[in-house]
């Protein structure tokens, strides 16, 4: 199982780029802070996250920026390549399946855009509303 769940915020504003075929890329790094702190100071990761497809183009590229906080489901990916001098060169980077936004950053003066509905379609209504008493 190659399963990688996340959240932390944006350390820059995402690059955006598309392949030869169309297809939209958003690559970003994410500083996820460590739960154990160096010598009593907060400590993070800074992970590079790679978005394909519709979600880079529809979310990435329309509500994430720099310090906005993000959860990202995905998978653990590494690359090899060699570079100009022969040498062998690896990367490892998240491939983010899943994408959920959270807090945004901290703006004293912008407006900020409204996050996007869910799309539900995939979900049965259950018939309970809020106001019906629950039998537990």
């Amino acid at each position: 199982m190659n399963k990688v769940v996340l959240i932390g915020r944006l350390t820059a504003d995402p690059e955006i780029r598309q392949t030869q075929n169309g297809t939209s890329i958003a690559s970003f790094r994410l500083a996820v802070d460590r739960r154990v702190k160096q010598q009593g100071q907060p400590d993070a990761d800074f992970l590079p996250v790679i978005v394909w497809g519709k979600l880079a183009e529809n979310v990435v590229a329309k509500y994430c920026e720099k310090g906005r906080q993000v959860a990202v489901s995905g998978r653990l990916q590494t690359r090899t390549w060699q570079d100009t001098e022969g040498r062998n060169r690896y990367a490892t980077e998240i491939i983010a399946e899943e994408l959920q936004l959270l807090a945004r950053p901290q703006h004293s003066d912008s407006a900020q855009e409204p996050i996007p509905e869910a799309d539900l379609s995939g979900f049965t209504d259950l018939g309970i509303s809020e106001e019906e008493d629950l039998p537990f």
